[in-house]
Parts: C-alpha cells; sequence; structure tokens
C-alpha cells in the first residue's frame, strides 16, 4: 500500500501521469492520421496538437504543469510532422528545421499554433480543483 499525502498526493500523481500518458498517444495518433490523410491530399496539421488535446483530456488531474506540458508536447508534435512533410531543401537535418521554424508559411504556424492550444486548453478545463 502507498502512503497517501493530507492531500492524496498520490491520486494527483496517478491523474498527471495520465494524463501525460493519453496525450502521447493522442500525439502518435494525430501524427499518424496526419500522414494517412496527407496520402489522401488532406493537409491537417492541427491533428497532431488536437488528438493530443483530446486524448489527455480523458483523465482528470489537478495541476497546471499538465495542461502546459500537453500543450508543449501539441507544438512538438504539430512541428515533427510538418518536418516529415516538409522540411527545408537547403537543409534537411531537424536542428536546421526547429531553429528556422520562424520561416514557415504564415498559416502553417497558425496550425501548429491551434494544435497547441487545443492541447493545452483540453486538459485545462477538464482539471479538478485541488479539495482541502
Amino acid at each position: 500500500m502507498i502512503p497517501r499525502g493530507k492531500h492524496g498526493s498520490t491520486d494527483a500523481l496517478v491523474g498527471n501521469i495520465s494524463t501525460v500518458g493519453c496525450a502521447c498517444a493522442g500525439g502518435l495518433l494525430g501524427y499518424l492520421g496526419f500522414m494517412l490523410l496527407l496520402d489522401r491530399g488532406y493537409y491537417a496539421l492541427v491533428l497532431p496538437g488536437g488528438l493530443l488535446g483530446l486524448l489527455a483530456g480523458i483523465p482528470r488531474s489537478r495541476s497546471l504543469w499538465a495542461p502546459v506540458v500537453c500543450g508543449t508536447l501539441g507544438i512538438v508534435a504539430g512541428l515533427l510532422a510538418e518536418y516529415r512533410f516538409a522540411p527545408f531543401a537547403f537543409d534537411p537535418s531537424l536542428g536546421y528545421f526547429l531553429t528556422h521554424a520562424n520561416n514557415l508559411q504564415p498559416m502553417t504556424l497558425v496550425l501548429i499554433g491551434l494544435g497547441g492550444l487545443i492541447g493545452f486548453w483540453v486538459p485545462f478545463r477538464r482539471r479538478t480543483r485541488a479539495t482541502a
């Protein structure tokens, strides 16, 4: 039996870890969905971050850091999906792509940012307040 703190800190830790775990699964599904839709001619760059956020919203977490991590992971998932789709022709390395991501088209940056926003907002709205 795991000893619990004054406010059930073990439950909070499990909720936060499951939130981030579901986010990782959602990011992977979103990336695979983006690639599948891309093969069919659709550019759904919001999908990696969006599915990340939707799956991260399934478990409830108590802290603010879990939605912040999910939002950050949503942006990273969108950037990696865009890198896989269209690396820069000058230098196709990931390092060059990440350091020059600000040179992407404005709509691409909006879609990546929207995925990150969904990745943050859904788990943020589902979080529970800590009871005293």
